[in-house]
């Protein structure tokens, strides 16, 4: 592990380019359904599309990534995702777009993902020191912060100038480039155990078993998901609580995404340059208290001159979700062999996203019916009664405390 902060350099330099690229198009996937049908089930739909399909093969693909070489994964997982999106451009191109046509290229970037995201997770404790995981995280979610930030605008801009068609080329060349940074570096893999030849369905159990034969992982997985359960939904709403509620323009929906990437980059720095000790858990549990706060809040604000306080409250929900996400990855990275991590972070992602699936379809379907702002207010609360209920719990405090 000498030479690993050279490695993750080639490594980010590339996953930045990407993941600018991939925020760009999704951003501007988002601004298309919103303006083209202003419906908040129609994004809700759009959701589960993006990740019911990693939420469906992730405990499967989690296997294969602890079973096969991660940077191959890595690679043919970008390749995969750009041929996808090069056969849609074209079809764009041709002036034939179908909303189903957007689903489609969702979905099939959910699976490419499904792959792509444990097997880059897992091999972070096989590259860098278990002492700094916890900066490295911060430092990915200041790469993650920046393509925030810059992705919405450039997006607007994007899409007022040219068809949807051009703009899905952007994520081709981000996924070439991420693959040439890959082949420049050397990720070592897990030793593989004598039995290499168990049932997928074996390995799986396994994973599940590594999360539950841990009570504090056990309550740290439940609330995750019943966070998420939550937040999902919130985070489609946004570009119609602006649009609809504040009757804003594009560039308004842009400057909300703008100042929530600026918040997500501030909580990245405060964990990239953090290095005294703090319990990761304990601050998990906080951001729900805040995160949950801002959400109710915001739908309380008026439709009149609440705009601006609404940017604010997104600004402080995006420090808060950068810091929960680093200091949840950390905890796992920490907690788990890294020979298990494929399966075990796939079996979070899909125990998190599938509930929230049908909270997105129920949400979609209720924004439209009380009210955007109604459904902030609602899920707000609930978030705020999780974060309450789990500084109560001993066992998930202890989870983040010193060994």
């Amino acid at each position: 592990m000498k030479d690993w902060k050279r490695v993750f350099t080639i490594i980010w330099a590339g996953q930045f380019v990407s993941i600018l690229t991939s925020t760009i198009v999704g951003y501007a996937i988002v601004l298309w359904l919103s303006f083209e049908t202003r419906s908040a089930e129609v994004l809700a739909l759009g959701s589960v599309a993006a990740f019911l399909p990693q939420a469906l093969i992730g405990p499967f693909a989690g296997v294969y990534v602890d079973r096969w070489d991660r940077k191959k994964t890595m690679i043919a997982a970008d390749v995969f995702i750009a041929l996808c999106t090069l056969i849609l451009a074209v079809i764009f191109m041709l002036g034939k777009i179908e909303i189903w046509y957007i689903y489609l290229l969702l979905v099939l970037r959910s699976v490419g993902s499904a792959f792509h995201s444990p097997a880059m997770q897992a091999s972070v404790p096989l590259l860098a020191p278990e002492e700094e995981l916890g900066r490295i995280a911060g430092i990915n979610q200041m790469i993650q912060s920046v393509s925030v930030i810059a992705g919405p605008a450039i997006a607007a801009l994007l899409i007022s100038i040219m068809d949807i068609g051009f703009i899905l080329f952007f994520d081709i060349v981000g996924a070439a480039i991420a693959c040439v940074s890959l082949l420049f570096v050397y990720i070592p893999n897990p030793k593989k155990e004598a039995d290499n030849k168990q049932h997928v369905l074996r390995e799986m159990k396994e994973g599940l078993k590594t999360i539950t034969a841990n009570k504090g992982l056990r309550y740290l997985g439940l609330f995750f998901v019943l966070a998420m359960v939550c937040i999902m939904p919130i985070g489609a709403l946004f570009p119609l609580m602006t649009l609809n509620h504040f009757n804003g323009t594009a560039f308004q929906i842009g400057l909300v995404e703008v100042f929530w990437g600026v918040g997500m980059l501030i909580g990245g720095a405060i964990m990239g340059l953090n290095k005294r000790y703090y319990n990761k858990a304990a601050a998990i549990n906080l951001i729900y208290l805040i995160v949950g706060t801002v959400f109710s809040i915001s739908g309380l604000l008026p439709a009149e001159g609440g705009y601006v306080f609404f940017v604010v409250l997104t600004f402080f929900s995006g420090i808060g979700g950068s810091i929960q996400s680093a200091c949840f990855t950390t905890i796992i990275q920490e907690k788990v062999d890294p020979g298990q991590l494929g399966r075990v972070f796939s079996m979070f992602m899909s125990v998190a996203v599938l509930p929230s699936m049908i909270g997105l379809l129920g949400t979609g379907f209720a924004a439209d019916t009380i009210g955007i702002p109604n459904t902030f207010i609602i899920l707000g609360c609930c978030i705020f009664v999780l974060g309450v209920v789990s500084f109560m719990i001993p066992s998930l405090m202890a989870l983040g405390r010193r060994e």
